[in-house]
C-alpha cells in the first residue's frame, strides 16, 4: 500500500518534469535565434523529458514486457535524435541558413573547401536500358 502511494507520487513528479522539459524544448524552438541553437533546444531536453515520461509509465505498469518496450523506445530516441539533428545542421550549413558568427570553430567549412568539386557537366547515363555511345 505504501509502495503504491510512493510510486504514484514519483509518477506525478516524473510526468511534471517530463512535461516541463518538453515545454522547454518547444519554447527553445521558437525563441532561439538560429538553427544550431534550435537543434540543441529540441534534442537535449526532449530526450530527457521523454525519459522521465517513460519512467513514469514504467512505475505505473511494472511489467517486464512493458519496461522492455519502453527501454527500446528510449534507446531508439537516444540513437536517432542526435543523428537527425546532426544531419539537419549539416544541411542547414550547406544551405546557408546557419549564421557564421554563431560558430566558435568552423570545421565543416575547411572540409568543404578541401573536398573535390563536382563536375559542371552531367555525366552520361549507364542505365542498362539505354545504349552507351
Amino acid at each position: 500500500m505504501i509502495f503504491d502511494t510512493i510510486a504514484d507520487i514519483l509518477t506525478g513528479v516524473f510526468l511534471i518534469l517530463g512535461a516541463f522539459l518538453s515545454l522547454a524544448a518547444g519554447v527553445g524552438l521558437i525563441r532561439f535565434p538560429d538553427a544550431i541553437a534550435r537543434l540543441h533546444a529540441t534534442t537535449k531536453p526532449q530526450i530527457l523529458g521523454l525519459a522521465f515520461v517513460l519512467l513514469a509509465i514504467a512505475l505505473q505498469e511494472r511489467r517486464i514486457s512493458t519496461i522492455l518496450v519502453l527501454l527500446l523506445l528510449l534507446v531508439f530516441q537516444m540513437l536517432t535524435a542526435p543523428v537527425s539533428a546532426h544531419m539537419i545542421a549539416r544541411a542547414g550549413y550547406r544551405g546557408g541558413i546557419i549564421a557564421p558568427e554563431s560558430l566558435f570553430v568552423d570545421e565543416l567549412g575547411q572540409a568543404i573547401d578541401d573536398a573535390p568539386q563536382e563536375q559542371s557537366e552531367p555525366t552520361k547515363s549507364t542505365h542498362p536500358s539505354q545504349p552507351a555511345d
